[in-house]
């Protein structure tokens, strides 16, 4: 299950394993095109090999400046705390999944 993530706690929720952080607006189209490709890889890939969360970037500006993001949706990859991959754009499940094969 793709889980929503806040300024709040979103360095507790992305400092142990492989994240995937999907920066997204509600008014963003290509974001909720994104979303249910997200989903599907939620169901399909174990929470313990690669947690999904996403986070609104209107209600979570800090975060969102902190990582520089300048266009959504923006997928955020961090490993163990550390930023290890960022892409623009919508992706397929296919191309997600190479992205974290390479990762893992």
């Amino acid at each position: 299950m793709v889980q929503a993530v806040t300024d709040a706690n979103f360095v507790e929720e992305t400092k142990e394993g492989l994240v995937l952080i999907d920066f997204w607006a509600t008014w963003c189209g290509p974001c909720r095109m994104q979303a249910p490709i997200l989903e599907q890889l939620a169901e399909e890939i174990h929470e313990d090999e690669l947690k999904i969360l996403k986070m609104d970037v209107d209600e979570n500006l800090n975060t969102a400046r902190e990582f520089g993001i300048m266009s959504i949706p923006t997928l955020l990859f961090k490993k163990d705390g550390e930023v290890v991959k960022q892409v623009a754009g919508v992706h397929s499940k296919e191309q997600l999944k190479a992205i974290i094969a390479e990762l893992a």
